[in-house]
């Protein structure tokens, strides 16, 4: 597989660390999903309400200065449309930062729409893999893998930022990654049960790569 050596998230590997995947959501699949969001029906019947009170009012005012003020009124009024349509627009500015990597060591993800985020996590820290795939996902192909860990769901700022769980969305090769995460998080887990001096010569627990004095 090649490798885009100029992404952050490959400057960020240790010195001994391996890339082994490295991919971008599929472009379609992030746009359609920022339309068909759940706020797409509020959005839309509160513009369809909006729109026809705003017609009704217009109609019967008459001076100049009445008639601008309902059009500033309901210009405000229609914010939640407008935040709505921000969301979608600025998805594929999204899209544009958001990357992943998965190295021998763990799972790197950046994302972003001005501020861009990176994040890094070990795979001592993984302790659910989990596949999902909505009906965009389906109709297009592609799946979502979500990593979280025990920490995950603690409402402290420092706890959030820390153990917060990673999504690889919307990638064509979805099933590929979730099989390579997998056995990434079962051979790390036991190879830290055994680690280097304890490890028997054949792990008959598991079925590991990690036999012997193997340093990962």
């Amino acid at each position: 597989m090649r490798y885009n050596s100029k992404s952050v998230l490959y400057t960020m590997m240790g010195k001994n660390e391996r890339p082994i995947w490295q991919g971008k959501p599929n472009l379609l699949c992030f746009i359609l999903e920022a339309i068909f969001n759940p706020l797409l029906p509020f959005a839309l019947l509160w513009a369809i309400v909006d729109t026809c009170i705003g017609v009704m009012a217009f109609s019967t005012m008459k001076e100049a200065n009445g008639q601008l003020f309902l059009i500033g009124f309901f210009l405000l009024h229609l914010m939640p449309v407008w935040i709505y349509i921000a969301g979608v627009l600025f998805s594929y500015l999204k899209y544009i930062h958001t990357e992943f990597l998965i190295t021998d060591k763990g799972v790197y993800c950046s994302g972003g729409i001005f501020a861009i985020t990176y994040e890094h996590k070990p795979y001592a820290e993984i302790s659910h893999i989990n596949l999902h795939r909505g009906i965009i996902d389906q109709m297009l192909g592609v799946g979502d893998v979500t990593l979280t860990s025990n920490h995950d769901g603690y409402n402290t700022r420092e706890s959030h930022s820390a153990y917060r769980g990673i999504t690889i969305c919307d990638i064509p090769d979805y099933k590929k990654v979730y099989d390579l995460l997998k056995q990434l998080q079962t051979d790390v887990y036991a190879d830290t049960m055994y680690p280097n001096d304890l490890r028997p010569k054949e792990n008959h627990g598991y079925n590991t790569e990690y036999k012997g004095n193997i340093d990962i």
